[in-house]
């Protein structure tokens, strides 16, 4: 089936700002982040901190989902693709492309960075969007290139969009300098100050209004939103609700970001479910929102946001039911489980507005029913050891807090390397739902959203897989020299090429 084809990329530059090429203006800008970049690694762009400043800027994918003009998966470094008989995928590539080192992009460097993000010689993140698939992909000539997938996919073209495209002579090992198509180069970065793209002459595509973007790092959100007002920045994705008081430079949006915890299963006392549900019982969701929540926040059945497919509203939140935690704490112990262990928290500094707060006040609350709790705060290089596979060995009981971002509309793009055994995040293994993720990424229409629903169920209700807190909502702050908005996939990507200035 043909896909709805040569789209052309999303409007960008003066486009972008209503504004005709001949009477845009262009100029350089500053961009505050909470967190800085440990890495500028191509293939780690799906990580919100290095996507934030390199997807679809200094790399690019062959598609991309346009969640501002809400047009679906459109074109980006292939112009068209179409699903063959035996269920393979072919993709058309853009011609006359050239990499920020001069060199000619082919179909080549696409069979190349496929097979390095699945290299055991790194650990790519975006590896884990293609779990439980065998993924075999041939070059038919320098236009064309073929993705044969066990089981059949049906939303690869979408699975696509998380692909950095490298040169071919990239070495598989991680890369401290990115090279990619995008309309920035990386032109300087001092670690522990900034980090600074220009934009390309030579970039194929729609000369965007932004010549230069320099990222700063403040983890104080106040400092921040501060450093708009006072033109110190011209943006900052993200602010408290707090600072977000006034209507010309501070909007909200849709964020695509659940802040959850999660619990490792291979460890008592976690590895009983009366504790993990004892955990869920002891945190009051509700008293959060509108005090160190923003109040429009949605307290969170699923890993997902409410947007996606299958989506499950008969999962009920967990009540806050503190004696009824404390019963289950009983019962436990009164079986031989060793409740008393004391359960480490791991969060990352700075990773959302008032992390340290929400932390602590979960922390006390645990504690209130009888948990012991200690809580640990990491940078997000150390935080991604504790999170990610290999788990250390000798470890004792952990629970990682820490935010998931889908902004895809699909929960294939969650739900394997969360959940099933081989994930690289998950923290149990469990025959049922390694099953139902394999029948619903290969299912289509209702029948995949019924058996998305069914996992998004058993994985709350039966399995108790972690505690799952809210869906947020952001809050950005813009400069009136720019003509922007924040929209649902802000927190993990940032395109400078949709950023007009007035």
């Amino acid at each position: 089936m043909r896909s709805s084809v040569k789209l052309g990329v999303l409007a960008v530059g003066a486009l972008a700002a209503g504004l005709s090429p001949a009477l845009a203006a262009s100029g350089p800008i500053k961009i505050v982040l909470a967190e800085e970049a440990d890495l500028l690694e191509p293939c780690m762009a799906t990580r919100s901190n290095i996507g934030r400043i390199i997807m679809e800027n200094v790399s690019e994918t062959l598609t991309e989902l346009d969640v501002r003009g809400k047009k679906g998966v459109v074109p980006r470094l292939a112009e068209s693709w179409e699903q063959t008989q035996d269920g393979s995928w072919r993709f058309h590539l853009r011609k006359g492309v050239t990499f920020s080192n001069g060199t000619t992009f082919d179909a080549k460097d696409v069979k190349h960075s496929f097979d390095r993000i699945m290299s055991d010689k790194n650990a790519c993140e975006s590896r884990r969007y293609f779990g439980g698939m065998k993924v075999d992909v041939k070059v038919v000539d320098d236009a064309t290139v073929d993705f044969k997938v066990d089981p059949v996919q049906p939303i690869l073209p979408l699975l696509m969009s998380l692909v950095t495209i490298v040169p071919e002579e990239t070495p598989l090992e991680f890369i401290r300098e990115p090279i990619g198509t995008g309309p920035y180069k990386l032109s300087n970065w001092t670690p522990g100050q900034q980090i600074v793209l220009s934009a390309r002459d030579d970039y194929w595509g729609t000369k965007p209004q932004v010549t230069e973007a320099t990222y700063l790092f403040r983890a104080d959100p106040s400092v921040r939103a501060a450093m708009v007002q006072a033109g110190e920045a011209d943006l900052s994705p993200s602010i408290s609700q707090l600072d977000a008081t006034n209507d010309k430079t501070d909007f909200s949006y849709l964020d695509s970001e659940t802040v959850y915890m999660r619990l490792d299963h291979n460890i008592a006392p976690l590895n009983d479910v009366r504790v993990r549900k004892a955990l869920n019982l002891a945190i009051d969701r509700q008293a959060f929102l509108g005090t160190l929540v923003p109040q429009d926040a949605v307290l969170a059945t699923a890993l997902v946001p409410p947007t996606t497919l299958g989506w499950n509203p008969d999962v009920k939140v967990f009540p806050y039911d503190p004696d009824g935690a404390k019963k289950l704490l009983e019962e436990a112990k009164a079986a031989g489980v060793k409740v008393d262990t004391p359960i480490t928290i791991i969060a990352r500094t700075a990773n959302f507005p008032n992390v340290t707060e929400i932390m602590e006040a979960i922390q006390a609350q645990l504690q209130e029913v009888g948990f012991k709790i200690d809580l640990k705060f990491v940078e997000v290089a150390e935080h991604e050891g504790y999170y990610s596979k290999p788990f250390k060995e000798g470890r004792g009981p952990i629970i990682v807090a820490a935010m998931h971002d889908n902004s895809k509309g699909d929960p294939s793009f969650t739900m394997f390397f969360k959940y099933d055994s081989k994930g690289t995040q998950s923290g149990f293994s469990d025959p049922k739902v390694d099953d139902l993720i394999q029948k619903a990424s290969a299912a289509v229409g209702d029948e995949r959203a019924k058996l998305w629903s069914q996992l998004f169920a058993y994985l709350h209700d039966d399995v108790v897989a972690d505690v799952l807190l809210f869906h947020m909502v952001g809050f950005s702050r813009v400069s009136e020299r720019l003509d922007w908005k924040p929209t649902i996939a802000t927190n993990s990507m940032l395109q400078l090429s949709e950023i007009g200035i007035k």
